[in-house]
């Protein structure tokens, strides 16, 4: 197949995008696809004798097929676990979303099938000026959204949709994942989200006590998944 690249976002932070994400790559590696992702600014790292590291960019490492090195997935390392421009500016760093997408465009041909997962969601801000749609918007990639289903989801879901519309870019697909064990009318909020988010569903996922790709990737409609990718 051509290479597919997609930058892979959320309706909020703590939606589980990194889970989302690396259920994906699972699902693409069954298909017989050579599979990177990058993480390419994570805020919240611990040091260890290698340097600074983040558990999400560590888990998307472990379920891609291509051996990258650690800073080739998350170039940016910030310490603390708090918005990223907040997190730099402690540490007296400039975010810039074409440096950036200088970083991604290094290893966005390493494989057949890339996801680029951005921090938190869609207005997340780099800097005054830039948000995190900035590096998606020059990257020019289409998005995959991942719903954190909660009270709100709908209104978070068709904000994010529309600001993604709005921005030119391509929203490729999304999945919901279900965030709040005690989801009430779960299966009407899926429906209304179905019936609202101009773009496919790809799955749905129910709460999971020990989060596990190999689970989220069981919840995949790999011929959606597979439609999605051909389209975009």
């Amino acid at each position: 197949m051509s290479r597919k690249q997609f930058f892979v976002t959320g309706t909020d932070t703590n939606v589980g995008k990194t889970l989302v994400a690396a259920g994906l790559l699972l699902v693409a590696k069954k298909q017989g696809v050579r599979t990177a992702a990058l993480k390419p600014v994570a805020a919240g790292c611990e040091k260890t004798c290698a340097g600074l590291r983040n558990d999400d960019a560590l888990l998307l490492q472990s379920v891609m097929t291509e051996s990258l090195a650690y800073e080739q997935i998350n170039p940016i390392a910030l310490q603390s676990a708090i918005a990223p421009h907040i997190a730099a500016a402690q540490e007296k760093r400039v975010l810039s979303a074409d440096r950036i997408a200088g970083f991604c465009r290094g290893s966005l041909q390493q494989a057949e099938f890339t996801l680029i997962e951005g921090a938190g969601g869609w207005r997340v801000p780099l800097n005054p000026r830039e948000t995190m749609a900035d590096l998606a918007m020059i990257l020019q990639l289409p998005v995959l959204l991942v719903v954190g289903v909660r009270l709100g989801c709908i209104n978070h879901a068709l904000l994010t949709a529309e600001a993604i519309r709005n921005d030119g870019l391509q929203l490729a697909g999304w999945v919901a994942n279900c965030v709040d064990a005690d989801m009430p009318v779960l299966q009407e909020n899926i429906e209304s989200l179905a019936a609202r988010i101009p773009a496919p569903c790809m799955g749905v996922v129910p709460r999971l006590d020990l989060p596990d790709p190999e689970q989220v990737a069981a919840m995949i409609d790999e011929q959606v998944f597979v439609r999605a990718l051909l389209q975009s």
